[in-house]
């Protein structure tokens, strides 16, 4: 009974053999090395947040079971886990089911691309193909998995989130020019000063500024003395050549006098004739001109008119006293106007020294005006600094966007993105359209990882400057938009846009771009100089940044360790020794 059940036993095993290598499958199984494949991109990269796959498989003549139905899945396989790919079905050429077909006699390939999210557990990680088979409605069969490539290429991750706020400018100006003005007017055809000229309202007003502000050097540059004098167009061009320039004499000895009765010899300016500088216009048809269209005189477009029409100055005079009775009035009301001397004294109001301003915006904020403390807050590189003295400007300034905004900006450099945020939302409600604050809010958004909010306000921020372009140039490396970025990032030459030109197939340009920036000297530079000549095929070069990468910043070591950039210099014992 044992010998009968045993030979039973073992016949069934036959026929189980036999039928699995008629239906073709166990041959299949058995020569699946025979499969061929390609990887595109092999190490796999991440862009995007999302690795992307191409696998073509090839499978060889007298292979392809006729009657076979063969799931392929390509996975992701990481230390504790797996992703696994959208599966492909393949069929033979008489099998029933639907499918891509494979022919048994000239066998056949099969391509698809898939994609899934990145996350970071696949930076180290192995493509391979998950496969099973079935013949009609046998149990199926499951292949060996098979490693196809590697993975994950993550360069987009180098990029520096790096993001250029934008302190609006101050409106500070060191001079302020303060010219005071007085005219001296002239009976006709005489160029003496009659004493009650000198008891103007004006020439009181100027020589009342000169008497308190001559000895406040501190606060006041007196640089000279203008003095232009005219001749009114209804005389001889001769005659009123000589006037025009004796009036000017007369006008500046006038206000000399003045200066002289000053007896304080520590003052000189004014007192010598070296102060003055003198223009003449012998006939004042401009001025003439500018009063009539001033004026209420009844015809005075008819007698502008006749000055654009007439060219030579004799011709003017004669066809305006034509016209008798406006004549009369512009003799009594116009032209006694322009026979004058305009006395201008050019003088300058000094600012407060940086070193004031420096003092009272840390001292007394409150004494400063807004540009004051705009202008104090540039004076210093210290960002705390900044921080307090932009924070006093905006308390003391509730509706100035600029101090805001500022403020906002230094609290963003000292990572207090959710102050700052208050600080750009408060600017907003002031100047909503302004493109400083659209940037900052910008900013904010790309931090709270809102992609699509952030280069909606950046587009809107455009006009606020290159920091700018530069901020949308980090959302177009995470979104793999690399020409784009390298674009963006052009004005700011550095690791970014190294890192761009890296990934946009431009390797060869990334160490020139960043030994021409400021930041050459960084652990990160060296690592992405690394980068670009493992791509290109240079391996003395590359070792030789990245190790003073990592002699720089020895968190380094961990990450290029499991880079996929480095795969070829794996088995390289430099690389071993400096990464393990």
């Amino acid at each position: 009974m044992k010998n009968n059940t045993l030979k039973m036993l073992s016949l069934a095993l036959v026929g189980a053999a036999v039928l699995t290598s008629c239906d073709g499958l166990g041959k299949m199984i058995k020569k699946q090395n025979l499969v061929t494949y390609e990887v595109k991109p092999n190490p796999l990269e991440m862009h995007a947040d999302s690795v992307s796959v191409t696998v073509t498989g090839k499978y060889p003549a007298k292979l392809f079971a006729k009657k076979a139905v063969v799931t392929v899945t390509p996975i992701i396989t990481y230390a504790g886990g797996e992703v696994a790919l959208k599966p492909v079905v393949l069929v033979g050429e008489k099998a029933t089911g639907s499918g891509q077909k494979i022919s048994y006699t000239k066998g056949g390939t099969f391509s698809y691309t898939d994609k899934t999210a990145y996350k970071p557990e696949l930076k180290v990680a192995k493509l391979a193909i998950k496969a099973s088979g079935q013949v009609k409605t046998k149990k199926p069969k499951e292949f060996k998995n098979t490693e196809i490539g590697d993975g994950t290429i993550v360069t987009p991750l180098l990029v520096r989130n790096d993001e250029k706020g934008v302190f609006a400018k101050d409106n500070f100006v060191k001079v302020t020019p303060m010219n005071q003005a007085a005219n001296i007017f002239y009976v006709i055809n005489q160029a003496s000063v009659r004493p009650t000229e000198m008891k103007s309202d004006e020439v009181k007003n100027l020589l009342g500024f000169i008497n308190t502000n001559v000895n406040n050097t501190m606060w006041y540059d007196f640089k000279g003395i203008e003095v232009n004098s005219y001749a009114s167009p209804d005389g001889a061009s001769d005659r009123n050549g000589k006037l025009s320039v004796d009036r000017g004499k007369s006008g500046g000895k006038a206000l000399e006098g003045e200066f002289k009765k000053n007896k304080d010899k520590a003052i000189t300016f004014g007192k010598d004739a070296t102060t003055y500088k003198s223009q003449n216009v012998a006939e004042d048809w401009d001025g003439f001109k500018r009063l009539m269209e001033a004026s209420t005189l009844k015809d005075k477009d008819i007698v502008v008119r006749v000055l654009s029409m007439y060219p030579d100055d004799a011709q003017r005079e004669k066809e305006i006293k034509n016209m008798a009775a406006t004549y009369k009035e512009i003799k009594d009301q116009i032209l006694p106007k322009l026979r004058r001397s305009v006395l201008t004294l050019i003088v300058d109001k000094k600012s407060r020294t940086d070193e004031m301003i420096t003092r009272l915006a840390s001292t007394n904020p409150d004494s400063l005006s807004i540009e004051e403390l705009l202008y104090g807050a540039t004076l210093t590189n210290d960002i705390n600094t900044k921080a307090n003295i932009y924070k006093a400007a905006a308390k003391q300034n509730p509706n100035d966007w600029r101090a805001a905004s500022n403020y906002g900006a230094a609290l963003l450099a000292q990572n207090k993105v959710n102050e700052a945020k208050t600080q750009f939302e408060a600017a907003a409600k002031i100047a909503p359209n302004e493109p400083i604050i659209n940037n900052h809010l910008g900013i904010i958004a790309a931090k709270e990882g809102d992609r699509n909010k952030a280069m909606g306000f950046y587009k809107k921020g455009s006009g606020a400057g290159p920091e700018t372009a530069y901020n949308m140039g980090i959302l177009d490396v995470r979104n793999g938009a690399y020409s784009e970025a390298v674009g963006h990032f052009g004005s700011f030459k550095g690791i970014n846009l190294a890192i761009a030109q890296i990934l946009n197939g431009q390797a060869a340009s990334a160490a020139a771009t960043i030994d021409a920036s400021n930041e050459k000297d960084l652990a990160l530079a060296f690592y992405v100089k690394a980068v670009a000549a493992a791509r290109t095929g240079d391996a003395t070069g590359g070792l030789a940044a990245l190790k003073t990468a990592i002699q720089k910043d020895g968190s380094m070591k961990t990450w290029a360790k499991e880079d996929a950039e480095f795969i070829k210099w794996r088995t390289n014992a430099e690389f071993t020794g400096m990464t393990n």
